[in-house]
């Protein structure tokens, strides 16, 4: 089995931390003894930085990056992704919003279709709520339109790939739209993308931001300022 590399984005998940690195241990180690688990700390005011430090110490398998400043999601994968090692890379988030047991299932997508990503969509995220759910709606039918992207949840934190992708372009998004940067970055470097479906659990800890208008309006902004680029 290939190894794998998986990247933990986290800003004030000291209530996730432990459990998103038990859980990737857990669904890991049957598939393959050469993995890494990356941390990465997104300036966090909790005890997120004391935890992934207590971590990373007694398991080194365990990688620990702080980020000296905020840098939103797009900055945090870039931090994780720079320091990955392995053949294959899993970005996902420390809340858990699949069984990270699909992560088999997906390693053996890519062998069996000869692809170098798979992208996860959700099978029914109705739980999130009516707001959300029409915000996804629209997003990725934007998506869609505008880069010609048909993939169903571009948004959704479970994207497994081959790391040698990371050598064929520069990721450049600082905010959310970094998910949409790299499918189409990914396209245009003549990726082969897959998608899969996965049943998934809501956050039942701590408060998303991702539908925050604050992040909505960056996720637009940098959508424009990259669109003549990754199209």
């Amino acid at each position: 089995m290939p190894s794998i590399s998986v990247v933990f984005p986290l800003f004030n998940e000291e209530e996730y931390v432990l459990r998103a690195y038990e859980a990737a241990v857990d669904a890991l180690a049957p598939i393959t003894d050469d993995y890494e688990i990356i941390l990465v700390n997104d300036a966090s005011t909790d005890r997120t930085r004391e935890i992934v430090e207590t971590v990373s110490a007694r398991d080194p398998k365990v990688k620990a990056v702080h980020n000296p400043r905020n840098l939103k999601l797009g900055g945090t994968l870039r931090a994780g992704y720079a320091v990955a090692t392995r053949d294959l890379v899993l970005y996902t988030d420390a809340d858990l919003p699949f069984d990270l047991h699909e992560v088999r299932r997906a390693v053996r997508l890519l062998e069996v279709q000869k692809a170098d990503v798979v992208s996860a969509y959700r099978f029914d995220r109705t739980s999130e709520g009516l707001v959300r759910t029409v915000y996804s709606f629209f997003y990725n039918s934007l998506v869609r339109t505008l880069f010609g992207l048909a993939i169903k949840d571009v948004n959704f934190s479970f994207k497994l790939f081959k790391r040698e992708l990371l050598q064929k372009f520069t990721l450049r998004s600082d905010g959310s739209f970094i998910d949409v940067e790299f499918l189409c970055r990914a396209r245009k470097a003549g990726a082969h993308i897959i998608q899969m479906g996965v049943d998934y659990f809501p956050r039942s800890r701590g408060v998303s931001t991702l539908s925050s208008p604050s992040v909505i309006v960056k996720i637009l902004r940098e959508m424009l300022a990259l669109r003549r680029d990754v199209a």
